[in-house]
């Protein structure tokens, strides 16, 4: 059986638009190298001039 990987092992990225860090996910496993935002609200915002209110 396979070991499961830490959180910390995977690599992150910061979002453009909140500045936040987020992790690999296994459902990005092949379009990592594309992924911009750490969310659907982010990419959605991301030609907003506004702040994100979090």
């Amino acid at each position: 059986m396979a070991r499961q990987r830490k959180k910390s092992d995977f690599p992150t990225k910061i979002c453009p638009v909140c500045d936040r860090p987020f992790t690999w996910r296994k459902k990005w496993e092949k379009c990592w190298d594309d992924v911009k935002y750490c969310s659907d609200r982010c990419r959605r915002r991301k030609q907003s001039d506004n702040p994100v209110n979090l």
